[in-house]
């Protein structure tokens, strides 16, 4: 893996090989071994789990920031797994999931959250195909109405 460097921000929490340190101050360190970790801004709160991916996200969190701990999170992780790939039609969420699988299975859990957060914007339109994104909605409308609606951000 090789040296990491690492910006924390003051009072922010590191999860570091599971524990949890916090900082007082704006820091940067350096990892020098290998070491699983998770930043403060990367942790997804039990209640922000409110989407299929956002739960799988969950779980394979559980098993970063608790490794000791791990049985019941791998086990339920398995369960989503199979569960998601048995109810996706999403060709790209699919690959995804097989792909998250992949990394938990050969120990990259960082690499897995990473995996998962691109899925994020997938399942969002799968899950609500009439919302666009507001710039999107800003081009629709532009393009419809040229030159009626000024927009300053």
């Amino acid at each position: 893996m090789g040296n990491i460097r690492l910006f924390i921000h003051a009072n922010h929490r590191l999860f570091i090989n599971g524990a949890v340190l916090r900082v007082d101050r704006k820091v940067s360190m350096e990892l020098l071994n290998d070491a699983t970790f998770l930043l403060e801004n990367h942790v997804l709160h039990k209640d922000e789990a409110t989407t299929p991916l956002k739960q799988l996200y969950f779980v394979v969190q559980m098993l970063l920031m608790d490794p000791a701990n791990a049985a019941e999170p791998k086990k339920l992780f398995r369960q989503m797994v199979a569960n998601l790939l048995g109810s996706l039609e999403n060709p790209e969420l699919v690959q995804g999931v097989k792909l998250v699988d992949i990394e938990v299975s050969t120990g990259n859990t960082f690499a897995a959250l990473k995996l998962i957060r691109t899925l994020y914007p997938i399942e969002s339109e799968v899950m609500h195909p009439t919302l666009k994104e507001p710039a999107e909605q800003l081009s629709a409308i532009d393009t419809e109405d040229e030159g009626s609606i000024i927009c300053q951000m």
